[in-house]
C-alpha cells in the first residue's frame, strides 16, 4: 500500500525584524486539509511539522537551517513506488547572486531559514540537489511554496507562467507584446512631443521587459499549454522526476502576507486550499487557473505552476 508523507515549514521570525504572522497557521491549516480531506496521517511517523515557536527550540522540529535540510531528507529518501509526498514551505524567500549565469534575472530564488541571518539563506540550487534529485522517480511530491520570489524556488526544469491577463499560450502573450511596440509607435508618429517621446518609452520600455521574459519560450520549446523548459546550468530535465511545484508568486513578485476571516495567512496557501475545498477533483492546470483567479480579486501576485518533466498538465491532482 502506497504511503502518504509530508513535511510542513511555517516560520514567523519572531522577534526579529523580519516577523511575519500568519506563516504557521498556513502550516496548520495546510496540516488540516491533508489530514481531513486527502488521505494523510497525522501520526509523526509520516508527517512533519516545523515552526519556530517557542516550545520548538533546540529540537528538530525548529526551522533553523540545518534542521530544513535533515527534515527534507527524511521526506524524499527510503520512499517505495507509488507513495505520495508533500513539501510545504511558508516564510520569507528571497534572492542571492547567481554565479552560473543560467537565471536571465542574475539571481537565485532562496528560501530563509529561522536563523538565515546568522547562518545564510537556502538556494534554489540546493534546494534542488536536496528535494528532487534523491527521490524515488516514481513517487509523485507535490510542493506548495508560500514565500516571495518562489516562481524557481526549486529550479524545476519546466514551468507554466500565466501572465498578469491570464493569457496562457504563446499566441496570446507575444500578442501582447507587439501590441506595446505598435502603441508606441502610433505615439511617435503622431507628432514628436517630449510628453509623447516619454509615453513611448515607457510603452517600448514594457515591451523590452516582456519579450526578455520570453527568451526562454521560443517556438520549438513551448508546447499549446505554454509550457516552457527552464536553462538551468545543470540539465535537471534529465532527471525525469515526478515532482508538481505550486508557488506563490513569479521570481520578481512577493506573495502577501495578509489576514482573511480575522485569521493570519499566506495569501496563496489559503487560496490554494480554497480552491481544492470546493472542488477536490481537478487538474494541475485547473488548480493553477482557479487559485490564479482567487488571488487576483484582491492580490497582484500570480501564482505558478512548474514540474519535473514535460508531463501532461490535464491529469488530476494525485495528492
Amino acid at each position: 500500500m502506497a504511503r502518504k508523507k509530508a513535511l510542513l515549514i511555517g516560520i514567523n521570525y519572531f522577534g526579529t525584524d523580519h516577523e511575519l504572522n500568519g506563516c504557521i497557521n498556513d502550516s496548520e491549516n495546510l496540516r488540516s486539509f491533508l489530514v481531513d480531506e486527502r488521505g494523510f496521517s497525522p501520526s509523526g511517523h509520516d508527517m512533519v511539522m516545523m515552526s519556530d515557536i517557542p516550545e520548538n527550540e533546540g529540537t528538530p522540529f525548529y526551522p533553523n537551517g540545518e534542521n530544513i535540510m535533515a527534515a527534507i531528507n527524511w521526506l524524499v529518501t527510503r520512499n517505495q513506488p507509488g507513495d505520495v509526498l508533500w513539501l510545504s514551505y511558508s516564510g520569507h524567500g528571497g534572492q542571492v547572486r547567481n554565479d552560473d549565469g543560467d537565471r536571465p534575472s542574475g539571481f537565485d530564488d532562496t528560501i530563509c531559514p529561522v536563523d538565515f541571518s546568522e547562518n545564510g539563506q537556502i538556494t534554489s540550487e540546493i534546494l534542488h540537489r536536496a528535494i528532487v534529485s534523491p527521490m524515488n522517480p516514481e513517487c509523485r511530491l507535490t510542493i506548495l511554496f508560500d514565500c516571495c520570489h518562489s516562481g524557481s524556488a526549486c529550479e524545476l526544469p519546466y514551468v507554466f507562467r500565466p501572465d498578469e491577463e491570464g493569457n496562457v499560450n504563446l499566441v496570446d502573450t507575444i500578442k501582447k507584446g507587439v501590441e506595446l511596440v505598435r502603441a508606441a509607435g502610433e505615439l511617435i508618429d503622431s507628432g514628436f512631443s517630449m510628453s509623447k517621446f516619454d509615453d513611448a518609452k515607457m510603452l517600448l520600455g514594457g515591451a523590452t521587459d516582456f519579450f526578455n521574459g520570453l527568451h526562454h519560450r521560443r517556438d520549438e520549446d513551448v508546447d499549446e499549454d505554454g509550457l516552457a523548459p527552464e536553462n538551468f546550468e545543470e540539465h535537471w530535465e534529465t532527471e525525469g522526476k515526478d515532482v508538481w511545484m505550486f508557488s506563490g508568486c513569479a521570481d520578481n513578485q512577493t506573495s502577501a502576507d495578509t489576514s482573511i476571516a480575522g485569521a493570519p495567512t499566506g495569501a496563496m496557501s489559503w487560496a490554494f486550499v480554497r480552491t481544492l475545498r470546493e472542488n477536490p477533483e481537478q487538474s494541475y492546470i485547473n488548480i493553477l487557473q482557479n487559485t490564479r483567479e482567487e488571488l487576483a480579486q484582491k492580490f497582484s501576485q500570480i501564482p505558478q505552476l512548474s514540474c519535473g518533466g514535460h508531463y501532461d498538465l490535464d491529469q488530476a491532482l494525485a495528492l
